[in-house]
């Protein structure tokens, strides 16, 4: 497990995360993961440390490398399969310009979705998400415990 460390503002500290199965497969591939570690929280992404393979690169991606039509594409996705409004945030690079929001939203109509949350990086002063040096990363299990005497779907 990674640590947590620094300040962020308001006195909360910093809360990097990293895909634990990114994290596997650096040492499954005996790969320098505590450099490619350092490379990711100094520039925010996997596509700008050296020595990665590509297939590596394409698969673990941020949410900002994900082209916003493809954020629709997987709401509409699960969209389709129920009553319910569905949330799933577009994320958007902080040169986004607003006309380019304006055609996400009307994308987002044409599709049938029911509601769309659209997030700009950096349109606040201070935001959940950070990228970059000063933060370090934290692994946890992407899954939920289940006991299956009690759990039932």
């Amino acid at each position: 497990m990674l640590e947590e460390e620094g300040e962020a503002e308001g006195g909360a500290a910093p809360m990097g995360e990293l895909n634990p199965l990114l994290l596997r497969e650096l040492e499954r591939r005996d790969l320098d993961r505590d450099r490619i570690v350092q490379g990711v929280l100094e520039t925010g992404t996997l596509r700008e440390v050296e020595g990665v393979p590509e297939e590596l690169r394409r698969l673990f991606v941020t949410a900002l490398e994900v082209p916003p039509e493809r954020h629709l594409q997987v709401q509409a996705a699960f969209q389709r399969h129920t009553d319910n409004s569905v949330s799933k945030t577009v994320n958007l690079p902080e040169e986004t310009e607003p006309e380019e929001v304006a055609a996400l939203y009307r994308r987002a109509w044409e599709e049938g979705l029911k509601g769309v949350t659209v997030y700009r990086f950096g349109s606040k002063r201070s935001q959940v998400v950070q990228m970059g040096a000063g933060e370090e990363a934290h692994e946890y299990e992407h899954r939920a415990e289940c006991d299956p005497t009690e759990c039932r779907l």
